[in-house]
């Protein structure tokens, strides 16, 4: 019975002393500048627009969040300037954007190739002045994707953020 009490004391105090050992440190997302020296409102983001899914079939993803999940499903939009065909499903506070390739050259493809399934390609954010946000992410080192906005699938102004300078997340910004 000793020898169970001194290995069940033994055990308490090696978990308490792993308590104590600090946590290492993890590494946080950050831009060029903190947060307290970002500049001042030239410019400011909005809501929420949508956030987009690239789908392998476009048919069939709209006929389930219509049939399935009883959403406000809208009609298929061709945007060859962007090389995708585009769905809006409308959501209470947002929309989701179905994207499918609209030719062999579309980005979508590619993503499709690499995610057979489909999957969430990017978010969209509204800002008030996207020429504006432009010139200042720019100086803030964030990589657009574009040199100038292009018109979007509502008919305004969108560019794109690189990946690698948002977290990991495309970022579409369309002007509100």
């Amino acid at each position: 019975m000793a020898r169970v009490l001194r290995a069940a004391g033994a055990s308490i105090a090696g978990l308490f002393c792993r308590l104590q050992t600090p946590v290492p440190k993890v590494r946080t997302f950050s831009t060029s500048l903190p947060f307290h020296q970002v500049a001042g409102p030239v410019w400011n983001l909005e809501r929420l627009n949508h956030i987009a899914v690239a789908v392998p079939d476009l048919e069939k993803a709209k006929a389930f969040y219509k049939n399935v999940l009883g959403a406000q499903v809208g009609e298929m939009v061709h945007l060859p300037e962007h090389g995708v065909s585009v769905v809006f499903v409308s959501l209470r506070n947002t929309k989701m954007e179905l994207l499918h390739p609209l030719g062999n050259d579309s980005p979508i493809a590619g993503f499709l190739q690499k995610n057979k399934a489909g999957g969430i390609h990017h978010i969209c954010i509204e800002v008030d002045n996207i020429n504006a946000a432009m010139m200042d992410l720019k100086e803030k080192k964030i990589r657009i994707l574009s040199k100038e906005p292009k018109i979007g699938a509502h008919g305004k102004p969108v560019i794109f953020l690189h990946p690698n300078d948002c977290g990991g997340v495309l970022v579409e910004l369309e002007e509100a």
